[in-house]
């Protein structure tokens, strides 16, 4: 017997467990306050729904057959499944659809810090609308969480999918163009410069691919990209994202915000605005999304989407870098039953009044009992006789 757990996965001890359901329930909150309703999905979905997500998602999914041999597969993401639900569920309900969802989800992939096998995702899905001020509501959503939250030096990326993919037209080669988009996701400089200079595309379009990594900025930077590419879609991308971004300052949330046209997803469906979301201390993303407007036809459904969700370990651990994890203080009573017909009936009546009692069940003494509730974070013992209830305070 192995008594240990596979790699990738973790116990959350008690400490650790209360404060991810004291974060959840922050989370779940704003969600609530921008008008988003939670929901539920199954763990594990048929292999063809959340095959719809492409070959990364593919290559990263648990699989296993149940017992009537049907291929099913643990949930790697939760906006397969939403999409799914709502194709089957949700088709004739007035739009737009505002979903929430605190839940675990599974990849296999490499595990080092901030990326395990098993972890938990929070966040929404904004269903049945295509408007830039969608598009702005999820990034602001996005920044509420943190700042709510009290994160430090949080960041958000804005990028478009659609700006790349129109750049890359110009390419006839369509191995090239899945190189290249390979490179800027793997952040490879050495190798796009390479690929890209052997390429048969046009000098203009070689310099502003080569350019990507390095445009980032406000505004200002979508009206000096505009000017560099006669690419239809690549402008109509850029005229999107200033209309984004506008919408963002509206919210005040303008300077969180740095505009990034090198961003790219390894998941296929995302067909406009991206986003990803930092903090300095961190070296990978905290929060990711993006818009998604072709997924649901894959299910009979023609609904544009948009969304992002956070990873609540990674949240876990900025929070702790940035000493925020909150401080667990004594709380609750330790009943010593000289009495035991007193003390239960006193031990339901604190319950009642929302108060942790736990009941000594070893016959321990006063001195015993007070060590013991120390160590269990009490703050007090009560000792209840038939004539008498006593006290003794710990903090």
């Amino acid at each position: 017997m192995k008594l240990r757990t596979p790699r990738g996965v973790k116990d959350f001890l008690p400490a650790d467990a209360e404060w991810k359901f004291q974060l959840e329930q922050q989370i779940r909150a704003i969600f609530g306050w921008w008008g988003y309703q939670e929901v539920i999905t199954p763990t594990f979905e048929f292999h063809d729904v959340l095959a719809q997500g492409g070959p990364a998602a593919e290559r990263h999914t648990y699989r296993f057959f149940d017992n009537n041999g049907e291929l099913l597969v643990l949930r790697s993401d939760l906006t397969m499944p939403i999409a799914r639900m709502v194709a089957t569920r949700f088709k004739h309900e007035l739009k737009p659809l505002r979903f929430s969802y605190i839940a675990n989800v599974f990849r296999y992939d490499d595990v080092q810090v901030g990326f395990q096998r098993e972890f938990y995702q929070a966040g929404v899905e904004l269903i049945g609308t295509s408007s830039a001020a969608a598009d702005a509501e999820v990034a602001a959503l996005s920044i509420s969480v943190f700042n709510h939250l009290g994160v430090r030096d949080f960041s958000l990326d804005i990028g478009h999918a659609d700006f790349i993919h129109g750049v890359l037209e110009e390419c006839t080669n369509s191995t090239v163009r899945q190189q290249i988009w390979d490179l800027l996701l793997r952040r490879d400089l050495v190798g796009l410069r390479n690929l890209v200079t052997a390429s048969d595309l046009t000098s203009a379009t070689k310099e502003l691919l080569l350019d990507l990594p390095h445009c980032r900025g406000k505004e200002a930077l979508l009206e000096e990209v505009y000017q560099r590419t006669v690419n239809p879609h690549a402008r109509q991308a850029l005229i999107n994202l200033r209309e984004i971004f506008q919408y963002i300052q509206a919210y005040g949330y303008g300077d969180q915000v740095t505009i990034d046209l090198s961003i790219v997803k390894s998941l296929g469906y995302y067909t406009g605005m991206v986003l990803e979301g930092y903090v300095p201390s961190l070296g990978f993303t905290i929060c990711s999304g993006g818009r998604y407007d072709h997924l649901s036809c894959q299910f009979g459904n023609d609904l544009p989407a948009v969304g992002f969700a956070l990873g609540l370990e990674r949240l876990m651990l900025v929070l702790e870098q940035q000493g925020l994890r909150p401080e667990r203080k004594p709380q609750g009573l330790l009943v010593l039953p000289v009495s035991w017909e007193h003390a239960l009936a006193y031990a339901m009546e604190q319950r009642k009044a929302g108060i942790r009692v736990e009941v000594d069940t070893e016959g321990r003494s006063e001195a015993e009992a007070v060590e013991y509730a120390r160590k269990k974070n009490y703050n007090a013992v009560v000792i209840i006789e038939k004539q008498a209830i006593r006290s003794i305070a710990l903090v």
